[in-house]
C-alpha cells in the first residue's frame, strides 16, 4: 500500500459538485476581495464558534500579526508563547518588534504549561512589567489548559490570544477553541481540518472594539477608501477561499467525527505496544485530532519513520526543533537544556496519517506496519 500523510484529492472527490459550484458562484458574479461571500463565511464561523464577531484575513499568520497588533502589542513588549509550534506564533511576534519569551510545555499534551508559566511570571518582576499577552497554542487539535492560563492573565493584566490554528471545533469545558480568550486566530491552510484552496486566516472576539480596529487593520487601515485611520496592512481574505471554505464548513463536524474515530483504532491497536505512547485526551476536552501524533521511545523515532516510509506510508514530524532553537532566534539567548519537555518531544513525536478518508484497512496496514517494526528489534 501507498498510504499518504493526508490525500486532499479524497475530500475534493467527496464534495466536487460542491467545490466547483462555489467557484462558479464568486466567479459569475465578480467580486473577488471581500464582499458577501466573506460576509457570510465570517457569519457563519461565528455562529459555528459562538462568538460575536469573525473577521476573515490573508492566511492564519496574519490573523495572529493583526491579532498581536489590535491588542496594542509594540516594539519591546515581552510576549508569553510555548516553542513548540509553528514558526508563525513566534515569527508574529518578532515582526511587531516584540519579543517572544517561552514557557516550557505538558509533556502529555503538548501545550504549553500553566504551571511552567506561573512559575516564570512569580520569578520575573521584569517579565511581570514587560509582559504584553500570552499566546497558548492548541497543538495537534487539543486545547491547551485554559481556565489557569486565563487566570494567570487575569493576575497579570495579559491579554490571551489563542493560536487555534490547528483546532477549529475543538472544545474545553464546553467553550470552542478561540472563544477562551480575547481573541482567537484560525488558519485555513488547505492541510487544516477546515482547509481552503490555498492561504486562508480569521480571527474571532466577542469584543466589538477589538473588532472594528482589526477590520480596519487589514485594509490598510482605510475607511473610507483612501483615507486612512491607522497604518495596516493588505490582508484579505479572498471570496473564492471563502466560498470553498463555506462548501466545506457543513462537513467540518462530521470529519472531525472520523479523525476521531481513526484515532480510537489506533489508540487500541497501539496502546499496549512497546516503545510506543498514544496520545491521551485531557479531562474535559474534545480532540479534533487534526494530527494523531505518537511518542517513539529509546531514541528510534527517526528509524521507525524510515521503515514505515519504506513500506508506503507517509508521516510528519511537527515539530524537529523548537523554536528557541532556532538560528533566528538566537539573540533571544536561549540554549539546549532551557525547555527539556519541548527538546524531548521533538526528538519523540511523529504524526501517522488521520484524514478523515482514510480507509480502515489502510490504518490496520500502519499499525500492523508499526507492530512489526517495533517487535523485530
Amino acid at each position: 500500500m501507498n498510504i499518504p500523510l493526508l490525500d486532499l484529492n479524497r475530500q475534493y472527490r467527496a464534495i466536487r459538485p460542491e467545490i466547483e459550484a462555489a467557484i462558479a458562484r464568486v466567479v459569475q458574479s465578480g467580486r473577488f476581495i471581500l464582499g458577501p461571500e466573506v460576509e457570510a463565511f465570517e457569519n457563519e464561523v461565528a455562529a459555528y464558534c459562538g462568538a460575536k464577531h469573525a473577521i476573515g484575513v490573508a492566511s492564519g499568520s496574519d490573523a495572529l500579526l493583526l491579532a498581536l497588533r489590535a491588542a496594542g502589542v509594540g516594539p519591546g513588549d515581552r510576549v508569553i508563547t510555548t516553542p513548540f509550534t509553528f514558526f508563525a506564533t513566534a515569527g508574529a511576534i518578532w515582526n511587531l518588534g516584540a519579543v517572544p519569551v517561552f514557557i516550557d510545555i505538558e509533556p502529555q499534551t503538548y501545550n504549553i504549561s500553566p504551571q511552567a508559566l506561573a512559575e516564570a511570571l512569580e520569578s520575573s518582576t521584569d517579565l511581570q512589567e514587560r509582559a504584553k499577552a500570552i499566546i497558548p497554542v492548541h497543538l495537534y487539535g487539543q486545547m491547551a489548559e485554559m481556565d489557569p492560563i486565563s487566570e494567570i492573565a487575569r493576575r497579570y493584566e495579559l491579554t490571551v490570544i489563542e493560536d487555534a490554528a490547528q483546532a477549529i471545533g475543538a472544545e474545553y469545558r464546553g467553550r470552542k477553541a478561540g472563544t477562551v480568550g480575547r481573541l482567537g486566530c484560525f488558519s485555513f491552510f488547505p492541510s487544516k481540518n477546515l482547509g481552503a484552496c490555498g492561504d486562508g486566516g480569521m480571527i474571532i472576539t466577542d469584543d466589538d472594539e477589538l473588532a472594528e480596529k482589526l477590520r480596519l487593520l487589514r485594509v490598510h487601515g482605510s475607511r473610507p477608501k483612501y483615507y486612512h485611520q491607522l497604518v495596516g496592512y493588505n490582508s484579505r481574505l479572498d471570496a473564492l477561499q471563502a466560498a470553498i471554505l463555506r462548501a466545506k464548513l457543513p462537513y467540518l463536524d462530521r470529519w472531525s467525527a472520523a479523525r476521531a474515530a481513526h484515532a480510537a483504532g489506533y489508540d487500541r491497536a497501539l496502546a499496549e505496544l512497546p516503545g510506543i505512547e498514544t496520545p491521551p485526551v485531557a479531562p474535559e476536552r474534545t480532540h479534533i485530532y487534526h494530527q494523531y501524533t505518537v511518542r517513539v521511545l529509546g531514541g528510534r523515532r527517526d528509524e521507525v519513520r524510515k521503515s514505515l516510509k519504506e513500506r508506503g506510508i507517509g508521516t510528519g514530524i511537527y515539530y524537529p526543533l523548537p523554536l528557541h532553537l532556532q538560528a533566528c532566534f538566537a539573540s533571544l539567548g536561549y540554549r539546549e537544556g532551557d525547555f527539556p519537555q519541548a527538546e524531548r518531544a521533538s526528538r519523540e513525536v511523529l504524526s501517522l496519517p488521520i484524514f478523515p478518508e482514510l480507509a480502515e484497512e489502510e490504518r490496520e496496514y500502519v499499525v500492523s506496519t508499526i507492530q512489526q517494526v517495533q517487535r523485530a528489534d
